[in-house]
């Protein structure tokens, strides 16, 4: 399945459906860095098992679900939004996608319940690739870019949905491999 789109800020990563990675298993990643020194992005579809009031005590309600961005420094706290007309902050990764910002009013908003889990997405650890090693996993056919989603699969909370919603919006060369088992001795 050799992707025909590049991997750039803002485009999604899609695993293979055999990949035998756990970090990495049918996975839907967020792009929010690609360049000469490497590519950053987010795990999209895999939830933990925490909230993130386990994370930050203070947010006594903060009944957000955090979900594991991917393998690299899992003592960090990211996250992603489309709500910048209340944050105000924030990098733009994609149209009306933006990727942190001011973590202090995002603390505010949350507390005031100002926000929803269709705003805002957290995240703990990213996932990590240095110089040309993405480019070397999408030849070998480990990947799937894509540019063709709606924003709301971004902030999904459907771990199996999110992934089968991305590989169907490929197109009908690639819709097949949505009903594939996880298990390939299960076929």
């Amino acid at each position: 399945m050799l992707s025909l789109v590049k991997p750039s800020k803002g485009r999604l990563l899609i695993s293979e459906p055999f990949m035998n990675d756990p970090n990495f298993r049918r996975s839907v990643i967020l792009l929010t860095e690609h360049g000469e020194l490497g590519t950053v992005g987010f795990v999209l579809n895999h939830p933990t098992n925490l909230l993130l009031k386990d994370l930050i005590p203070e947010l006594t309600s903060a009944e957000f679900k955090v979900f594991n961005g991917g393998p690299v420094e899992l003592d960090t706290i990211h996250f992603i939004h489309r709500c910048y007309d209340k944050l105000h902050s924030g990098e733009e990764i994609a149209e009306g996608i933006y990727w942190g910002g001011n973590f202090e009013a995002l603390k505010i908003l949350i507390a005031n319940g100002d926000l929803s889990e269709n705003e805002v997405k957290f995240f703990i650890g990213y996932s990590g690739w240095g110089e040309e090693q993405l480019d070397t996993e999408i030849k070998e056919n480990t990947w799937i870019v894509s540019d063709k989603y709606q924003p709301d699969v971004l902030f999904s909370t459907d771990e199996e949905e999110a992934w089968r919603e991305v590989i169907v919006n490929l197109g009908p060369r690639y819709a097949h491999v949505s009903k594939f088992p996880e298990n390939p001795n299960l076929n």
